[in-house]
């Protein structure tokens, strides 16, 4: 099945958004990757391509062993076959963190495999829409820089809490599609 020039349009602003995510979380992604052309993405997979092509595999930039899969599923609607195929593949090349990006919502029985599979794997669902943009890259975002322990204890000090309390903030109260792109870099980096 041939993809539409609106699918194809969408599938590089998401591929785009998830290079520059998964920079930001620490993985080994060359500038290459992160400002190639809608010219150079069709040139790479062609316009025949199918949402597997743009499978994704990277390792952290400190630590190599340290991997990450990206998968994109064909189907509109995932449901537990893709899921098993998917932890699989990852069992069997001892990968254990995946970000999937879906067309629409999960099946159910998909979401409750993902609860079972959780002590052994980490997945983290997105849905393409929640993609398209960047909001990082968003002017209202500010840049999140780490505290120096003095600003950090200046801070608690300010708002009279603990330390184990801003840990504790309440990060599903921002849009789902923010905290799960930022959420462990700002934790980081005020902490």
């Amino acid at each position: 099945m041939t993809l539409s020039e609106e699918e194809l349009s969408k599938l590089f602003r998401v591929r785009r958004t998830l290079m520059e995510m998964l920079s930001d979380r620490g993985y080994l992604v060359g500038d290459f990757e992160i400002n190639m052309s809608k010219q150079q993405f069709l040139q790479k997979f062609g316009e025949n391509m199918k949402r597997e092509d743009l499978v994704i595999q990277k390792g952290k930039r400190n630590n190599s062993s340290d991997q990450i899969y990206v998968f994109f599923p064909e189907e509109p609607k995932v449901g537990v076959k893709t899921m098993k195929t998917y932890t699989e593949r990852m069992k069997k090349e001892d990968v254990f963190q995946a970000i999937l990006i879906v067309q629409q919502n999960l099946t159910p029985f998909a979401r409750t495999c993902i609860s079972e599979i959780s002590t052994k794997f980490h997945l983290e669902v997105f849905q393409e829409a929640e993609l398209l943009v960047n909001i990082k890259n968003h002017v209202l975002i500010p840049e999140h820089q780490p505290l120096t322990p003095e600003e950090k204890k200046t801070l608690l000090e300010r708002y009279t809490v603990k330390e184990t309390q801003v840990r504790n903030c309440n990060i599903i109260a921002l849009p789902k599609f923010f905290a799960s792109y930022v959420a462990c870099i700002m934790l980081k980096a005020y902490l």
